[in-house]
């Protein structure tokens, strides 16, 4: 009897581990997390609705190929411009970019959007990576239980 109650025991407590690394829910989506994105700007010329593309991301949600649209123009020295991650119909993310053209240096914040993102906030560290490459390393979360 102690021997089926130890296998019961381990059962459960693997039930709970299982459910715990899916998240809870079982969703293949975390509520929040680190954020590690690529993209590529060949053809940027800072120009307003200018856009780079996704070249990699961590993030289920934001898929390679999806585009970051500049809405105002880049100055001399810096952007300072709003923009829209646009991931496919209906699935877009607003946020809000800064970039120092002399470092190489900046942040973007996502706060909302559509669809997946409607829900959707991050913070991430601009840098260059060379040539047309850049990185964007930081956090993101989603505030209701709709997460993707």
């Amino acid at each position: 009897m102690r021997i089926v109650g130890l296998i019961l025991a381990l059962a459960l407590a693997g039930s709970v581990a299982a459910a715990a690394a899916l998240g809870g829910g079982g969703s293949p989506y975390p509520r929040h997390g680190a954020l590690h994105v690529t993209k590529d700007c060949t053809g940027y010329a800072g120009q307003t609705d200018g856009h780079c593309t996704i070249v990699t991301s961590n993030l289920k949600a934001i898929a390679p190929g999806s585009r970051v649209v500049y809405l105002q123009p880049a100055g001399a020295s810096s952007v300072d411009s709003d923009l829209v991650l646009v991931v496919g119909p209906g699935n877009i993310a607003i946020g809000h970019v800064t970039l120092d053209f002399a470092t190489g240096l900046g942040t973007v914040t996502f706060s909302g959007g559509t669809g997946q993102f409607a829900s959707f906030h991050g913070k991430v560290a601009v840098s260059s990576l060379g040539g047309t490459l850049w990185a964007w390393d930081g956090t993101y979360s989603f505030d209701s239980h709709d997460d993707r």
